[in-house]
């Protein structure tokens, strides 16, 4: 997706410890897949993340979801994480103030709106933050970006109707345009078993997994896992190593 990123999830990879102000390679000429484990609610689960490499995890700031956490919450676990793994708050919709009462308390590296938000809003808080986009035919992703210009890139979800996001559904990846102007950051059930062949067509800078690496598994998500936001330290590590991988036998 050619274009050169500064800094997006990429606390102290290169030696600065800035939120989220570092550089890196051009994707074009090293591609280096970054890595989200989304739906954190467990200290050993953002232990088990950090020690199988993932670059960030995210932490749900959305009460409708199974993953959601507190304030408190999110704090103790941004807490026990280890230097250079970035903090990612998602919100849904969330009311600025609560937006600012969570920046307060938690040392979170990046925003993430998974809602409705105008760019206006998205901007307001002076933290980078990610725009997410539930794709479906007619969306028009170059739009987007136009649109969300300020964002450190746009993540890409599937749409499924009435739910904002974590649903363990896929999307059709050839909706995505060849040169968006922003970082993709591809998400939508993703698992060990997809991630290769997502990777290969995409390229995306980040890729971004909840559901793929549970307990319950990607299908038990589709209604009947009643594990959601409990992680599988083995679906973990298997996720980041084919992630790994399939960057490896990617062309140059």
């Amino acid at each position: 997706m050619g274009y050169k990123v500064d800094g997006m999830m990429e606390r102290g990879k290169d030696g600065e410890m800035g939120r989220a102000e570092s550089s890196i390679l051009n994707p074009e000429s090293s591609h280096v897949t970054r890595i989200k484990i989304c739906g954190i609610t467990r200290v050993e689960d953002a232990l088990a993340a950090a020690h199988c490499g993932a670059d960030a995890i995210g932490l749900v700031f959305y009460e409708r979801s199974p993953r959601h956490v507190g304030i408190a919450q999110a704090a103790q676990l941004a807490a026990a994480l280890p230097p250079f793994v970035s903090v990612v708050g998602l919100f849904v919709n969330a009311a600025e103030a609560f937006v600012r009462e969570a920046l307060a308390q938690v040392p979170l590296d990046l925003l993430q709106f998974h809602g409705d938000e105008s760019p206006e809003f998205c901007a307001q808080f002076a933290s980078p933050y990610l725009k997410a986009i539930r794709v479906k035919a007619g969306v028009d992703l170059l739009q987007c970006a136009s649109d969300f210009r300020t964002a450190k890139g746009l993540l890409l979800d599937a749409h499924v109707e009435g739910i904002p996001g974590g649903t363990g559904a896929t999307f059709d990846w050839s909706l995505i345009p060849p040169h968006l102007p922003l970082p993709v950051i591809l998400s939508g059930g993703l698992a060990a078993e997809n991630i290769a062949a997502a990777i290969k067509q995409v390229r995306p800078y980040a890729v971004d997994v909840s559901s793929g690496v549970e307990s319950g598994g990607v299908e038990a998500s589709k209604g009947i896992n009643t594990l959601k936001g409990i992680k599988d330290a083995a679906k973990i590590a298997r996720f980041i190593q084919e992630v790994k991988q399939a960057d490896v036998r990617l062309p140059g």
